[in-house]
């Protein structure tokens, strides 16, 4: 058990998590960027905005002072993508002790450069040790102890082994891998994926049809994952198939409902101006998207989507495009692993 565990991120995720890791720790610290949100945290131990209903356990406290979480042997960085550079800056400017581990639970790829969360991070914090969780985890789920189970990554096998035991719950098995790229690429990949899952409901095309559309982002994942310098076998796993399998189907996926919306006929920009909280598929797409031209990786899907989002073109004639492509057999594609930093 820790004496104290840091959460960097009051959204959903970083709420579930320190309501989980309530039970793996003395106390959990729970850092939000709006004095609001950490107001009501602190007076009325809920988060109503992003997980209504479930209240902070006693030794879950609230802060809107980034330091307070700072002081842990283990930080969960879990704030939005498109955030992380100004809040792990702000990180360093407070000094973050040597020792604390670092794991990031954001499920995202920087556009400008490509880089993976846990990049950012070491790129920031070098010294310290880096890890990274992921897989099918609902945070509405994973708060309420249901079960569950993801892997965490790391290059370091103590790492691995300390997060694994100390982490230990009835509710949330949790598996390792040295495999941190692959990791990231698919919990970051099947948000877009889920975009299209989204669009397939949102058209009423039926089971069989969206069975189809997962299985061939599968592929897609696969192929750009491992020229991205991810393991094949990841791909097969809870970060993978298991992560793109629960948001793809499940109704608690903001991914999949973005794209049912659209399908319904509503414009993209509307239909992310009235959401809450952030889709990570969205930015993740046109990321993604300039991945695999860099790499020259087949990944229809994955353009279709970005296509839809980000030029205006309609999702019936993006549909209809993906299913006049040229037959081929089903293995017809090749998984070339590429150096990412080449």
């Amino acid at each position: 058990m820790y004496e104290k565990i840091g959460v960097i991120g009051a959204g959903s995720w970083g709420t579930a998590l320190a309501i989980l890791l309530s039970e793996s720790s003395t106390a959990v610290c729970l850092w939000g960027r709006r004095p609001a949100l950490t107001a009501e945290l602190v007076d009325h131990r809920i988060n109503s905005t992003y997980l209504p209903g479930l209240r902070l356990p006693s030794n879950v406290y609230a802060t809107h002072q980034l330091a307070d979480a700072l002081d842990a042997k283990l930080i969960l960085v879990v704030t939005p993508s498109k955030a992380i550079r100004e809040v792990v800056g702000q990180m360093v400017m407070l000094g973050v002790p040597p020792q604390s581990i670092l794991v990031s639970c954001i499920k995202g790829i920087e556009y400008d450069t490509g880089m993976l969360m846990s990049e950012v991070l070491a790129s920031y914090l070098p010294h310290n040790p880096l890890a990274v969780l992921s897989g099918p985890n609902h945070a509405v789920e994973v708060a309420r102890k249901c079960p569950a189970a993801a892997v965490v990554g790391s290059a370091d096998e103590e790492v691995l082994q300390e997060l694994q035991q100390k982490l230990f719950l009835p509710s949330f098995r949790l598996y390792t891998s040295e495999d941190i790229r692959g990791i990231q690429l698919g919990g970051a990949l099947k948000n877009v994926f889920a975009i299209a899952a989204g669009v397939s409901d949102g058209f009423r095309m039926g089971s069989n049809a969206k069975a189809s559309l997962i299985t061939r982002a599968l592929a897609e994942m696969i192929r750009l994952g491992v020229a991205l310098g991810g393991h094949l076998e990841t791909f097969y796993g809870l970060s993978g198939i298991g992560d793109l399998m629960v948001t793809c189907f499940s109704c608690h996926s903001r991914n999949r409902a973005i794209g049912e919306r659209i399908g319904r006929g509503e414009f993209p920009v509307k239909t992310q101006g009235s959401m809450k909280m952030i889709a990570e598929g969205i930015p993740a797409a046109r990321s993604a998207r300039q991945l695999a031209l860099k790499y020259s990786v087949d990944a229809p899907i994955l353009e279709a989507v970005y296509q839809v989002l980000y030029e205006g073109k309609a999702p019936y004639n993006a549909l209809w495009e993906l299913l006049g492509r040229r037959q081929r057999h089903e293995s017809d594609s090749t998984v070339q692993p590429h150096s990412p930093k080449s």
